[in-house]
């Protein structure tokens, strides 16, 4: 028999509603908020707003993109943290009020967790254990990943993460938000000299820093 779920992510500035079958991706819409672009960084509170009115159409395109109904819905699961309190209380009192409603079983994912597990939908998987390395807007880790539920993390940024290095880059060199893909465009086209990230030392060893 196969498992249908309904999944649900909202913790930063992005709403995003994906429908997955027995592992299978069946749809993802994502939205985008362009109301921060003025500000050159998320406004939390902008940002809570913004799902709230894009969290229903969010939803309903990628459920009629995957051709499911909400009753046909196995189960449904939604960024539970890290990330703005104010955008995940949008995406969880969504996913809770779907569950109730439907009487459906409700998953709440961390966010990291979920970016290491990742990893699993596509062939060829990684077979356990394998060392990840997870690099976002707001986090950068190494994860030494046991099983599933099995992951440790071993560094990590003591400063910005890698995607907050490139915004906060942009900023100084004028481009608009977000900056992290015009950067990258950009290093493709022309001549980067790049410094090693810095080493440290001790119970320090394996985390990173983006400042230099």
């Amino acid at each position: 028999m196969s498992v249908t779920i309904l999944a649900i992510e909202s913790s930063c500035d992005e709403t995003s509603a994906a429908v997955c079958t027995d592992g299978k991706i069946l749809s993802n819409f994502i939205a985008n908020q362009s109301v921060h672009e003025k500000y050159g960084g998320v406004v939390p509170e902008l940002a809570s707003r913004a799902h709230a009115q894009n969290i229903v159409p969010v939803v309903d395109t990628a459920l009629s993109s995957a051709n499911c109904s909400l009753p046909s819905v196995d189960a449904i699961a939604f960024t539970q943290a890290p990330g703005l309190i104010g955008s995940l209380l949008v995406g969880a009192q969504f996913a809770k009020s779907l569950s109730l409603a439907l009487n459906k079983p409700l998953i709440a994912v961390h966010h990291m967790q979920a970016h290491v597990l990742a990893n699993l939908i596509a062939d060829p998987k990684p077979s356990f254990p394998f060392l990840c390395l997870t690099v976002s807007g707001g986090h950068t880790q190494i994860v030494i990943c046991e099983s599933p539920t099995q992951l440790r993390v071993i560094g990590e940024t003591i400063d910005d993460a890698a995607g907050e290095a490139f915004d906060k880059s942009a900023k100084l060199l004028g481009l608009p938000y977000p900056g992290g893909p015009l950067i990258d465009k950009s290093a493709k086209e022309g001549w980067v000299r790049m410094r090693d990230a810095c080493c440290c030392s001790g119970s320090r060893a394996m985390s990173l820093n983006h400042n230099g």
